[in-house]
């Protein structure tokens, strides 16, 4: 017997009534508002406005949720179609198999035509929810823990998980928790790809391409101490031919992407700037400070010419009464002469 160890969860779904409410589905819908969030900060840095990143989320994810239970699907086809086995449960999506492979990638189809929507180039979003995305999969993970899945090879570490269901092939035991590992490895790559974005200004593409770079380095290892079925090519799981493909094309990316557009995009959302200033932009205060200098300055202008135009009114009212008393003089003594 294990004396420390990672327990499985009895269960995977509980019911609130008739209604299930399952683990797999809510690590999956936190990781999505985790990326929306941290998209939407990342994004608004930048240069863009507030919302822009989870209404092109909200053609992202659905296409991405497809898009990973195909490759799923197309990569397991015998666990649906075989002999015995029902091709109903294909679209049982919330009872586990996602590929992340087919969601990255139906999932930038999405994206895409939300960007082309609203005006916006397509590697800029992807840079902004880069990281988010590296941290909604480390949630998501937690997801195959309630299913009792995608753990490694037998071990008798400290924190090994206990499987303690014979359902689908499974023997009960304590194995890798590759679930874990994949987990932290998602949430070192989210912060890698913040640190670097900082330090280097990535742009056009390039944090994105990073983050599939270094996910894919973690994914093969990890991938490699997995035993659960999968197909081989040469000996080497799918997944990890995948995962080389993949880190490839990623670094070649980013290679060809920094000689042909150097730096960052100056303008990410055409029109962001012309928005004002709103309740979540910073307020220039040096602005102010100068408007109000420029306003005080105009009320002195205004009040100096106005005293200036009163004292010239008075002087011309003097004026006027200084050269009426001769005339009223004469008039007098005109009188006076006449009784005499």
């Amino acid at each position: 017997m294990e004396l420390a160890y990672i327990p499985s969860p009895a269960r995977g779904v509980l019911y609130l009534g008739p209604i299930p409410l399952r683990g797999y589905a809510f690590c999956i819908i936190i990781g999505v508002f985790v990326a929306v969030w941290l998209g939407n900060k990342r994004w608004v840095a930048r240069g863009g406005r507030p919302g822009t990143v989870a209404d092109i989320a909200v053609w992202a994810v659905p296409f991405g949720l497809v898009g990973g239970r195909l490759y799923h699907v197309i990569t397991d086809y015998e666990l649906y179609f075989s002999e015995g086995r029902d091709w109903v449960d294909a679209f049982k999506i919330w009872e586990g198999g996602l590929g992340i492979w087919g969601a990255i990638a139906l999932g930038a189809v999405g994206a895409w035509i939300g960007c082309r929507r609203r005006g916006i180039p397509l590697p800029a979003w992807a840079d902004a929810v880069a990281p988010g995305i590296a941290f909604a999969q480390a949630f998501g993970r937690w997801g195959n823990w309630f299913n009792q899945e995608l753990y490694g090879r037998e071990t008798h570490v400290p924190w090994a998980l206990h499987i303690t269901s014979s359902t689908d092939g499974r023997v009960p035991g304590y194995y890798h928790p590759t679930f874990l590992y994949e987990s932290l490895w998602c949430v070192g790559v989210g912060f890698l790809v913040i640190w670097a974005d900082r330090r280097f200004k990535l742009g056009h593409g390039r944090a994105f391409a990073l983050y599939v770079a270094a996910y894919c380095v973690g994914r093969a290892w990890i991938e490699y101490m997995r035993v659960d079925d999968a197909h081989h090519i040469l000996g080497v799981r799918l997944n990890d031919w995948t995962a080389i493909a993949v880190f490839l094309l990623a670094v070649l990316y980013v290679v060809l992407s920094s000689r042909k557009r150097p730096g960052r995009e100056e303008i990410v959302e055409p029109g962001a700037s012309d928005t004002g200033t709103g309740a979540d932009d910073p307020v220039d205060l040096g602005k102010d400070e100068d408007k109000a200098t420029t306003d005080k300055a105009t009320a002195t202008d205004t009040s100096t010419t106005t005293d200036k135009s009163t004292d010239r009114g008075k002087n011309e009212d003097e004026d006027e009464d200084e050269g009426a008393e001769p005339s009223e003089k004469a008039e007098s003594a005109a009188e006076s002469a006449k009784k005499v």
